[in-house]
């Protein structure tokens, strides 16, 4: 029997078989992994700085509630959605709609968008608050000791 990515991938609840999750590399899986996905997506916003602090403060309380729960995946997930709001808002602080590329495959010219940019330092900290937690870290380990 083989595993489809694609389809078995998505039908998997990481809550009930955490075992089944790995961490990955940065935002790795950040879109797939469920029921997280749906529950931290909707709240993570950064198109202006004041929408980007109060995401940031909602995934972070979410961050907060997996990690009194010991729900390492949950913890994880935030980590990867507080980071991607980072990585997004620098992405459109250094390109006018996002786009690194031109049509023929050539990054193009920087043009630094302030407000953006502000949006990213505000899920920067937020991140480096995330990614030091010495509790989340050791769960990191644990998680990875166990399961890969």
């Amino acid at each position: 029997m083989s595993f489809d990515y694609d389809s078995d991938f998505k039908k998997i609840d990481f809550r009930e078989s955490p075992e089944k999750y790995r961490v990955g590399r940065g935002e790795q899986g950040v879109l797939l992994v469920e029921p997280y996905k749906s529950e931290i997506l909707p709240h993570w916003r950064f198109k202006t700085p004041e929408i980007a602090k109060e995401s940031s403060e909602k995934i972070y309380q979410m961050f907060e509630e997996y990690k009194k729960n010991d729900d390492f995946v949950g913890m994880d997930m935030s980590r990867k959605f507080i980071q991607m709001g980072y990585t997004r808002s620098r992405r459109y602080a250094n390109y006018k709609g996002g786009k690194k590329y031109n049509e023929d495959g050539e990054v193009k010219e920087r043009q630094i968008d302030e407000e953006k940019a502000e949006s990213a330092r505000i899920f920067e900290e937020t991140w480096k608050i995330v990614r030091t937690d010495e509790e989340y870290l050791e769960k990191k380990k644990d998680h990875q000791n166990k399961y890969g």
